[in-house]
């Protein structure tokens, strides 16, 4: 995956985070555990499209 796609991505979902963040009402809990939920899952992401961890690729959703 180019670099210019990766980055790409982590402004759409920044941007997609900051709206929600800013324009949905809901409790300051829940807006704590979105955002450490969709971090750790970039994170995730970032480490598997860069091959550092390969454990994700044998998990199956289905």
């Amino acid at each position: 995956m180019p670099l210019i796609n990766i980055i790409l991505v982590i402004v759409a979902i920044g941007v997609g985070l900051w709206a929600i963040n800013r324009y949905i009402p809901m409790a300051r809990p829940v807006k704590t555990i979105l955002n450490v939920v969709v971090v750790a899952v970039l994170c995730l992401w970032l480490l598997q499209t860069f091959g550092t961890i390969d454990a994700i690729k044998s998990i199956r959703i289905s």
